[in-house]
C-alpha cells in the first residue's frame, strides 16, 4: 500500500488514508487500495470492527484529485463514477461495523467517503461539503443517493446544489455527524466508540448491520447508476473543463452553461 497505513489495535482494524501534502486527495490508486483493503476485511479473521480515518488533523479526505478529474470526458467521468461508486459500495456492505473518524476537511469524495461509513465521529475542526457544483458536475461517489438518506431531502438539496460548507456543529445537528468531539480526538473516540461495539456479541452486531441496511436499500442500485450518468455528461460540458481548469490555474471559474 502506497497511500494507505493499515493496522490492527486488538480487533480494530484502522485504515488511515496517507497522502497528507495532497490533504488526503482521492486519487485512482488510493480508490484501488481501499478495494483491496475492505475486500481483504471480509476475509480477515482477526477484525471485527473498521475505523477509517486521514493523516493529520487537516484532512480526513480533502475530495478527489482534481488534476485526474480534470482529465476526464463523458464516457470515462462514467467509469470514473462507477468505479468511485463500487470502492465505496465495498464500504457500505461491509460485514463489519466501518467508522469514520473525521479529522479536518471531508468534502466532495471525502463526505462521501465518510457517509459510506456506518457511523461519523468527528473533530470540532471538521467541515463537510459536496462542493461539486463550483467545478461544473455533480458528486458522483454516491453522494445524491445517500446524503439525502441520511438528512432529508432539503436539507441534501441546498447542501449540493449550493455547494456550501459546514462545520462539525452544523454537520452534527443535521445528523451527518454521530458525535463531536475535541480536535485531535476523532480518533481516540472512535475507538472508545469501537470498543464498546467489540464488547457485544459479534454475530448479532453483524446481523444488525445486515437487517439495517434493509432499510435504506431500496432504489439505491438504481439511483447509483443514473448518478454515474449524469455525472458523466457533466464531465462532457464546457462548463467542467473551465471549472476544473480555473480550480487548478487558481482562478475564479467563467461558466457559461454550455
Amino acid at each position: 500500500m502506497n497511500n494507505l497505513l493499515i493496522e490492527n489495535d486488538g480487533r480494530i482494524r484502522i485504515i488511515t488514508l496517507n497522502r497528507p501534502d495532497k490533504m488526503n486527495a482521492l486519487d485512482h490508486e488510493t480508490l484501488v487500495e481501499l478495494l483491496t483493503a475492505f475486500e481483504e476485511i471480509e476475509r480477515a479473521s482477526d477484525t471485527d470492527i473498521v475505523i477509517v480515518t486521514g493523516a493529520g488533523e487537516k484532512a480526513f479526505v480533502a475530495g478527489a484529485d482534481i488534476h485526474e478529474l480534470n482529465q476526464q470526458h463523458a464516457l470515462s467521468g462514467h467509469q470514473f463514477a462507477l468505479f468511485g461508486q463500487k470502492v465505496f459500495r465495498s464500504i457500505e456492505l461491509c460485514n463489519k461495523p466501518v467508522i469514520a473518524a473525521v479529522n479536518g476537511f471531508a468534502l466532495g469524495g471525502g463526505n462521501e467517503l465518510a457517509l459510506a461509513c456506518h457511523i461519523r465521529i468527528v473533530s470540532e475542526n471538521a467541515k463537510f461539503g459536496q462542493p461539486e457544483v463550483n467545478l461544473g458536475t455533480i458528486p458522483g461517489y454516491g453522494g445524491t443517493q445517500r446524503l439525502p438518506r441520511l438528512i432529508g431531502l432539503g436539507n441534501a438539496m441546498e447542501l449540493i446544489l449550493s455547494g456550501a460548507m459546514i462545520d462539525a456543529h452544523e454537520a452534527y445537528r443535521l445528523g451527518l455527524a454521530n458525535k463531536v468531539v475535541p480536535k485531535g480526538q476523532a480518533l481516540n473516540a472512535a475507538k472508545e466508540l469501537a470498543t464498546g461495539i467489540l464488547s457485544k456479541g459479534q454475530i448479532a452486531v453483524q446481523l444488525a448491520l445486515r437487517a439495517i441496511r434493509v432499510v435504506v436499500e431500496t432504489g439505491l442500485d438504481e439511483g447509483l447508476k443514473i448518478e454515474a450518468g449524469l455525472f458523466g455528461l457533466s464531465c462532457g460540458s464546457e462548463d467542467f473543463k473551465e471549472g476544473t481548469s480555473a480550480f487548478l490555474e487558481k482562478r475564479t471559474a467563467d461558466f457559461r452553461s454550455k
